[in-house]
């Protein structure tokens, strides 16, 4: 296995952290990771209809799924109690919680963030609405792009100039006290501060900073502190997000922290975009971090629990309630990129490069104008759910087809303890058939789950085929509530021989958080020629970045920093980041740019090459959570039988063999087509599928090399 945090080149994607051995009772501690301490930890995600929670105790793994709430923190203490219970233990025993959320990305996606007022240069008031001058589909002639976070009423100039090279005219204070009283009218939330140039020379940004915080009491997001970067658009964007989402995380994070110390529970550490941990203070003071808390977390969770060293790399595949999310984990670690975008929004932080689609278990079934049958976006969410969960939901959505399908059975309880209604399921899709003119609640069912797994096949195709790779030589990792039900037929019609589904894939976002790194990132332009930059230089504002990451960390000694820099060819408009050594060598960083370069684009050339910016980051290593598994024996395993369908074979039923997966013993074999029920999950096993039982209690699940089902 490789754990030498190799970079790739496509997409502005590196790679980070390492991964630890699939097989066996007792995990490896490959890059720098420790092997289970023995301490109490517990990890809790909040998914759009379940939270998850993965209780690491006595060596031992024990899991949780509850129904998710609004405010979201009472479904995370719920889950944790539940955890607790169910190990029979007091939640102060806790030594360490950890917390992936959906607050800033549910605040930018439903546009429920702060009042917020952006401060820039005079004459660049509209940078957020004119971004740049790609369409957001080109053959679209209405379309549109989302309105701005701010609204023009609420963007302000100053009279100010700062140039690449340095400052020109300071501002002046009193203009800016002015301002602060013009805002305080407004009733604006929060404030974004943008200037021109500030990532060159910060000095106006800061005095504007400064004076807003001493005239108002409400959060203040400078770009310099936000993303010291060039690229105005982006550079706003991001900081605007930042202030947009900020009093939300605040009060949340707040919030939590107040209800763990009351009942004798550390402070969450709250895992970020970039897939690492971090103290409640640093995201509440950097809240632009936490947006794809959660999906950071299951890509995290896959690369800790399954190796891919005789692979070209994992597709992780996360199914949920709302979405669904697709990553790649290459050489041990989950990608990153700083090129993302969340509802058009650009968010330059680095953040583990995650596609996420609207199709999840939750995903509501419906009819187009023309005729088609489509499945998603719009979601029936934690509540009412779908028609199965038989809490007054009435639209048809991919869990209730897989409820009619046989997949989930009506004596399975999601989450441990909720209980289906089969017929709601059924009644939801014959309505659906009758609009979409097929023939009745089974032909509707296949259907859905047809259309679901072909919108996903696409985005895996996204990740892969779009970025040069072949996904034939990647395994298809799946968790989610829903991941592993489709997971099989998906990789099917990739030509995938390979699924992969760990013991937690239920809850693997929860379980991500118990082996996550401790991880702080920072990034300053420099955009000087390689041949002619003095390395004295840059070590200079290496030296300031490794500062900055390391005054967050929480324990300096233990951190391992990293260093990288932004190149491209001179003439390039993007860049590529390559890893820097302790001590800057042009000449190995021009050596590993051609290559990133060649294996990007196919090519490399002899062309001066520019160090646009220059990162650091800062990891300590987290303690992988120990999984023990014991199960019982195939027989005691076993259910019985129930038909299902299976849309790769035709119209009639198969029986299908039922376990219970947790008492399946390591080293057993299941044919397919079976089912194999957790409390948190079902895996489907369809026919031409075979799934073994490792150590750990993963199920690794090989197609027949015979099979034409990626054909069909």
């Amino acid at each position: 296995m490789n754990d030498s945090n190799g970079h790739d080149a496509n997409s502005n994607a590196t790679t980070v952290n390492a991964t630890t051995e699939l097989h066996g009772n007792e995990l490896r501690t490959d890059g720098g990771r420790l092997a289970s301490d023995g301490a109490t930890r517990i990890g809790v995600d909040v998914g759009g209809t379940f939270t998850d929670v993965a209780l690491s105790v006595d060596d031992d793994l024990v899991t949780a799924k509850v129904p998710s709430t609004d405010p979201q923190h009472v479904g995370v203490l719920d889950g944790l109690r539940k955890a607790c219970d169910d190990a029979g233990i007091d939640p102060a025993e806790i030594d360490e919680f950890a917390h992936a959320m959906t607050v800033s990305v549910n605040a930018l996606l439903e546009r429920g963030g702060a009042r917020t007022a952006l401060v820039t240069t005079e004459g660049f008031r509209d940078v957020l609405e004119i971004g740049r001058q790609d369409r957001p589909d080109l053959y679209d002639l209405e379309a549109e792009k989302p309105e701005p976070l701010v609204p023009r009423e609420l963007r302000f100039e100053v009279d100010e100039r700062t140039t690449g090279a340095g400052l020109e005219r300071p501002v002046d204070e009193a203009e800016i006290r002015d301002l602060a009283a013009t805002l305080r009218e407004r009733d604006v939330e929060a404030v974004a501060i943008c200037l021109l140039h500030a990532y060159a020379d910060p000095a106006n940004e800061r005095v504007v900073a400064e004076t807003l915080r001493e005239e108002l009491d409400v959060p203040i997001s400078a770009s310099h502190e936000v993303l010291a970067e060039f690229r105005e658009f982006e550079r706003t964007s991001t900081t605007a997000v930042d202030a947009y989402v900020r009093p939300a995380i605040d009060d949340y994070v707040g919030r939590l922290v107040d209800e763990a110390e009351a009942a004798g529970i550390p402070a969450p550490r709250i895992m970020q975009a970039n897939g690492g941990i971090a103290d409640p203070e640093t995201v509440r003071e950097h809240a632009v971090t936490t947006t794809l808390s959660g999906p950071a977390a299951g890509v995290v969770g896959a690369a800790a629990t399954v190796d891919d060293a005789d692979l070209a790399g994992l597709v992780t595949f996360d199914m949920g309630g709302t979405s669904s999310d697709v990553s790649l984990v290459r050489d041990g670690g989950a990608e990153r990129t700083t090129d993302a975008e969340i509802d058009g929004l650009p968010i330059r932080t680095p953040m583990v490069d995650v596609n996420t689609v609207g199709a999840g278990g939750g995903s509501i079934a419906w009819v187009d104008a023309g005729g088609a049958l489509r499945v998603g976006p719009e979601s029936s969410g934690a509540d009412p759910g779908p028609a199965c969960y038989g809490r007054g939901g009435t639209d048809p959505t991919v869990t209730d087809a897989n409820v009619v399908l046989g997949y989930i059975g009506p004596e399975t309880a999601l989450g441990g303890e909720m209980t289906l209604d089969v017929d709601a399921a059924r009644e939801a899709l014959e309505r659906l058939a009758d609009e979409a003119g097929l023939d009745g609640a089974l032909e509707a069912a296949q259907g859905v789950y047809r259309v679901a797994n072909a919108t996903m096949t696409r985005t895996i195709r996204s990740v892969t085929v779009e970025r040069g790779h072949d996904p034939r030589e990647f395994a298809l990792v799946a968790f989610g509530g829903a991941g592993p039900m489709h997971a099989a037929s998906l990789a099917g019609s990739l030509e995938v021989d390979r699924v992969v589904v760990p013991r937690p894939g239920g809850v693997l976002s929860a379980f991500g958080l118990l082996a996550a790194d401790e991880s702080y990132d920072a990034v300053r332009t420099v955009g000087v020629d390689l041949a002619e930059a003095a390395p004295a230089d840059l070590e200079a504002v290496y030296d300031d970045l490794v500062a900055d990451v390391l005054a967050d960390a929480s324990d300096r000694d233990a951190a391992r920093v990293e260093r990288a820099a932004d190149c491209r060819y001179a003439g390039q408009s993007f860049e590529l980041t390559v890893p820097a050594d302790e001590s800057f060598d042009p000449a190995a960083v021009a050596e590993r740019f051609h290559d990133a370069h060649e294996r990007a684009y196919g090519y490399a050339m002899d062309e001066s090459i520019e160090v646009v910016n220059l990162r650091a980051t800062a990891t300590i290593p987290g303690t992988e959570p120990s999984i023990r598994h014991e199960g019982a024996d195939e027989s005691a395993a076993r259910l019985g039988t129930r038909d299902a369908y299976f849309p790769e074979t035709g119209s009639e039923p198969l029986e299908t063999t039922v376990y219970d997966r947790d008492r399946l013993p390591s080293g057993a074999t299941v044919d397919g087509p079976a089912i194999l029920e957790q409390a948190e999950s079902t895996t489907v096993v369809p026919p031409a599928w075979a799934g073994e039982i490792l150590a750990d209690g993963t199920l690794a699940m090989t197609r027949d090399p015979d099979s034409q089902e990626g054909d069909r």
